[in-house]
């Protein structure tokens, strides 16, 4: 593979960009692989370029249904931090920052990390309480966030009111080190490494069936024919309960949608991520210059991929008081993501009931944030056979013994 760099761009720019390879091959699958993730979407494209670079495993296979990355990677609004209240979820999503800072340089592809600062506002003396809370304990996680107050605020983000009548800005919990990256060039990055280690990505790929023999996986049934396999990762977010009914075993999710929509691009006026809890709305800028904005979850189970207008009214109107600058902008467009939401608002990482098959899935809201420091512990889970420190606590077998990782409130919102 070719680097990227400043120099490469002036030479094909000196014989008219005639020179460019492929960022990543389109190869027929192989009868058989080591290791098959379904999925290729940020997750399953992270888990495997971290077998290749941390276990020296490539002969993989990553299949998709539909196209590299258009799942929830290029759905979502970008939002990366790890101020989270539990020291699992800390721990594995501050890896995933960490990773953010340096994932250009590791996959030789600008993936445009943009480290402008997330801040959570606490509107109500309920939420001041939570975030003086959750940085006192990101403090013993070794995660760096910090309480300000209202004047901070305001000095961060000039445009904002936070005088408003119904919901006041009372401080916030900001992590100066958290930001934003370019999801579609996180996925690119990864496939192009990938594919430079010799794994195949095959796209437009449906699986129609899991086979097994003797309680293990033994391969999968695709649209292109049998594919065998020693072991299976499932990597599939919304569509992980059908695939694990394949499997023949549930999982303790549901599958709702999450919408977003950008406004028409203006000039730059906020720059930092803002996310008001309380009236369950975000905010930051893009670099074109849209307003990139997102809320809750539909109130009920879906698999649609497409906006609708009373989600952009409830959304819009909670923020305007906020930021009352944006009320007369137009919006530009609108989308919607199937995300993975399980009880207790965590992920789920670890074995299944079915010898050899592992599962990636039930980050919820919170998936693109985590795409390094899941495809680290996925990675690690698969080819080791068992989950190491990052993902050990976040197995199925938590619900049945009532473990749970409940990320519900203390996140406010999990995004």
């Amino acid at each position: 593979m070719r680097r990227y760099s400043a120099f490469a761009i002036a030479r094909e720019a000196a014989r008219y960009h005639t020179g460019w390879e492929r960022a990543w091959k389109s190869p027929k699958p192989k009868k058989k692989y080591d290791v098959v993730i379904v999925g290729a979407g940020g997750h399953g494209l992270a888990t495997a370029f971290y077998l290749g670079k941390n276990f020296g495993i490539t002969n993989v296979a990553i299949i998709e249904k539909g196209w590299l990355g258009g799942g929830n990677t290029g759905r979502n609004t970008t939002i990366i931090r790890s101020n989270y209240l539990q020291d699992p979820s800390a721990a594995i999503y501050e890896k995933a920052r960490s990773l953010y800072e340096t994932m250009s340089q590791d996959l030789n592809y600008n993936v445009m990390f943009s480290p402008r600062g997330v801040m959570m506002l606490a509107q109500t003396e309920h939420e001041v309480r939570g975030y003086v809370r959750t940085a006192h304990a990101n403090a013993l996680q070794g995660v760096t966030t910090e309480f300000i107050s209202p004047e901070r605020v305001k000095e961060l983000v000039p445009i904002m009111n936070i005088h408003g009548p119904r919901y006041p800005v009372l401080g916030a919990l900001w992590q100066a080190r958290a930001g934003t990256a370019r999801h579609d060039a996180v996925a690119w990055g990864y496939a192009r490494a990938c594919s430079d280690m010799g794994m195949d990505i095959i796209q437009k790929c449906e699986v129609t069936g899991v086979r097994q023999e003797n309680g293990n996986v033994t391969g999968v049934d695709t649209t292109h024919g049998q594919i065998d396999c020693d072991k299976l990762a499932m990597v599939v977010a919304g569509n992980a309960g059908h695939l694990a009914e394949m499997a023949g075993f549930r999982l303790p999710m549901e599958s709702v949608a999450l919408q977003a929509l950008v406004s028409e691009p203006i000039k730059p006026c906020i720059d930092v991520v803002v996310m008001a809890n309380t009236v369950h709305g975000y905010m930051s800028q893009s670099d074109k210059g849209e307003l990139v904005i997102g809320g809750g979850t539909d109130g009920f189970n879906n698999y649609t991929q497409r906006g609708s207008f009373h989600h952009v009214e409830e959304t819009v109107r909670a923020l305007v008081e906020t930021f009352p600058i944006i009320s007369r902008l137009k919006m530009l467009r609108q989308w919607g993501g199937i995300v993975d939401v399980t009880g207790d608002r965590s992920p789920i990482i670890g074995k299944t009931p079915l010898g050899n098959c592992f599962i990636n899935c039930g980050w919820g809201t919170g998936g693109f944030k985590s795409i390094p420091g899941s495809g680290w512990a996925m990675a690690e889970t698969v080819a080791k056979g068992e989950p190491g420190s990052l993902a050990a606590e976040f197995g199925l077998n938590r619900f049945t013994e009532g473990r749970f990782i409940d990320e519900s409130v203390a996140a406010g919102v999990a995004h």
